[in-house]
């Protein structure tokens, strides 16, 4: 059996049984299944499906941490956690995220007009808010009106420009006013993809000159007492430990400084994000080096050992690790819609009473490979293609014999591989998968739903979602149906994509891509106007599961009205053209008319026969 690297990202949040991966909670159900019955209720193409408990699990396991850590070395601080909502927006999780976290007190992060108004409508009471990123008066305004309204919210200050306006509206606002947090620009630099959000050149923050001014001019306009919090960040996705615990010294020996300078209402170190997801399927690509454990245990001690040295407060500890919390509760499940090599059937070759020699050497090797010559024939097979290719440019082959050659090729690499997949020698099947992939075109777009791969050639593990206990044999590469040369997933030699060699026109295959639940979603483009997919959330209970909140996929006038295109305007040109078309009677013209209002009150994707 085939796990494709579960034990290294699933988290224990998957299972495999009877060939088939599960929910490892409640009563275990299959993925396969509840495909199934969100397509026999009607809805095809790719499924995005959200799982409320993977959420539950995340929050519990963060705060759980922190709380062993805090205990284990006596931390008289506290902990909180924001989510930053820039990581994902969409309803279907923040609902179930803002439900699920009310017990812990759990808040979220805004760094826009847009998201403040929406932490502001859906954030638990006196939950925290923070709110990060560059700031207008307006924006600053709503952070007022928050503080009004009676949220936690803490404004981080990213320049001086930022507070001096704060100074400004709150001599003009009413009495309850937001607390006030100062991004720090550390020397410590990040690490990885996103190491340019940390350091001194980052794009955020106070240089320690400017930290002053800003102390200052609180103190000059007796807002002292607002400020309540530093804030720092070294980048999402930070895979080594040592960064961040340099990091942290930096910060806790500013935040007893400025406390020593008259700060006493400065008691929280917001740590930022970038607790890292390990999306690897594979050992030698693992992309985080260090535990959840490790992380907690770290921040803990750090922080309260320099306190101690400074016989000062030991701060609330606050974190912003969306990716951590939102990553797994998604998967995107997408069907099959070929693999191109099955064009090649042996009922497709045209064989002539006299064919080309090479032509006859092929179907020979064809008809004789065996185990023990399998890999001779196939490199052969391949030799003789390329010939027959030089013989076809120069005019010595027809376009038949070609075809034939092509056919013959495929034939015994599909043997050759199903000769050689139970021999415990790999290195044969290895070669074998090294010359010819498979190309699996999938019924999904890659720039909409796994944009940081195309982006940031960040892996997401992808695997069947049945007949795992079959030997997968194919090396696959995985072709999306936009019509983008960039949208594949590509043949790895190294560390393969192995799936199955099955036949679409008899049986369905569908492939899972992992970990999809942060930042693919709000960033998914609108390439070839393919949207957002059908989406649903899962809850598993020991009876079973319930599919809740259902979401099709937006159909072709929406997505054409969102680019503001008028749409009744689309439809009358439509009716005008196909009403002046002297090419069909009236009953065809009425006929030719609902299907287009059929196509455009449909999602975009492909709705082959069963997918």
């Amino acid at each position: 059996m085939m796990d494709y690297g579960l034990e290294l990202w699933g988290n224990e949040n998957f299972i495999i049984k009877d060939g088939k991966i599960c929910i490892n909670s409640g009563s275990k159900p299959a993925l396969i299944d509840i495909v199934k019955t969100l397509r026999n209720d009607g809805y095809k193409g790719p499924l995005l499906l959200r799982f409320p408990h993977l959420i539950q699990k995340q929050i519990e396991s963060i705060y759980g941490s922190f709380a062993k850590a805090r205990k284990e070395f006596g931390y008289k601080g506290g902990f909180n956690a924001v989510y930053p909502l820039k990581v994902n927006q969409y309803p279907g999780f923040v609902k179930n995220l803002v439900r699920l976290g009310k017990s812990y007190n759990y808040g979220l992060e805004a760094g826009s007009k847009a998201e403040l108004l929406l932490a502001m409508a859906y954030n638990n009471e006196n939950a925290p808010i923070t709110v990060n990123g560059f700031k207008d008066k307006e924006l600053i305004n709503i952070g007022f009106i928050a503080a009004e309204m009676g949220h936690n919210i803490t404004l981080t200050i990213e320049g001086l420009n930022e507070l001096e306006a704060i100074i400004e509206i709150s001599k003009e606002r009413f009495k309850p006013k937001p607390s006030i947090g100062l991004r720090v620009r550390l020397h410590s630099a990040g690490v990885g993809i996103w190491a340019k959000s940390g350091g001194i050149n980052s794009k955020f923050g106070l240089t320690s000159t400017e930290l002053i001014e800003a102390f200052n001019l609180l103190k000059e306009n007796k807002l002292l007492e607002q400020f309540s919090m530093i804030h720092f960040h070294l980048g999402s996705q930070i895979n080594e430990i040592h960064p961040l615990k340099k990091a942290l010294n930096e910060a806790g020996n500013i935040y007893t400084e400025l406390r020593k300078m008259g700060a006493k209402n400065l008691k929280a170190i917001n740590l930022g994000g970038g607790l890292a997801v390990e999306y690897s399927q594979f050992k030698d690509e693992k992309s985080r080096h260090y535990t959840l454990r490790e992380y907690a245990n770290d921040v803990v001690f750090i922080l309260k050992n320099i306190a101690e040295q400074k016989s000062d407060v030991e701060p609330d500890i606050f974190v912003e690790s969306g990716r951590f919390i939102a990553a797994s509760h998604a998967i995107l499940i997408a069907p099959v819609l070929e693999l191109f090599s099955q064009e090649y059937a042996e009922s497709k070759l045209i064989l002539k009473k006299q064919n080309p020699k090479l032509i006859d050497e092929l179907y020979d090797l064809y008809q004789s490979i065996k185990p023990t010559n399998a890999l001779e024939y196939l490199h052969d097979s391949i030799d003789h293609l390329e010939s027959i290719l030089t013989l076809f440019d120069l005019g010595y082959v027809d376009l038949k014999d070609r075809s034939n050659a092509e056919i013959l090729t495929q034939l015994i690499t599909k043997k050759a591989i199903l000769l050689l997949k139970d021999k415990p020698n790999a290195a044969d099947l290895r070669a074998i998968q090294n010359e010819v992939q498979e190309r699996y075109l999938v019924n999904f777009s890659l720039f909409q739903s796994m944009p940081d791969f195309w982006g940031l050639a960040q892996n997401f593990p992808i695997m069947p979602l049945d007949k795992l206990d079959e030997k997968p044999t194919r090396s696959a590469s995985i072709w999306d149906i936009t019509c983008d040369s960039d949208g594949e997933i590509s043949y790895s030699k190294d560390n393969p994509l192995l799936l199955h060699d099955v036949d679409i026109e008899k049986e369905s295959y569908f492939l899972g891509f992992f970990l999809v639940g942060a930042y693919q979603e709000v960033l998914g483009m609108r390439h070839n106007l393919f949207t957002h997919p059908t989406e649903a959330s899962v809850r598993v209970s020991d009876a079973g599961y319930e599919l809740e909140d259902i979401i099709e996929a937006q159909s072709i006038l929406d997505i054409l009205e969102d680019l503001d295109y008028d749409i009744h305007e689309i439809m009358d040109i439509l009716n005008e053209r196909i009403s002046a078309s002297t090419l069909v009677d009236e009953k065809q013209k009425k006929h030719i008319l609902g299907e287009l209002y059929l196509f455009l009150n449909d999602n975009g994707y492909l709705k082959s026969i069963g997918l």
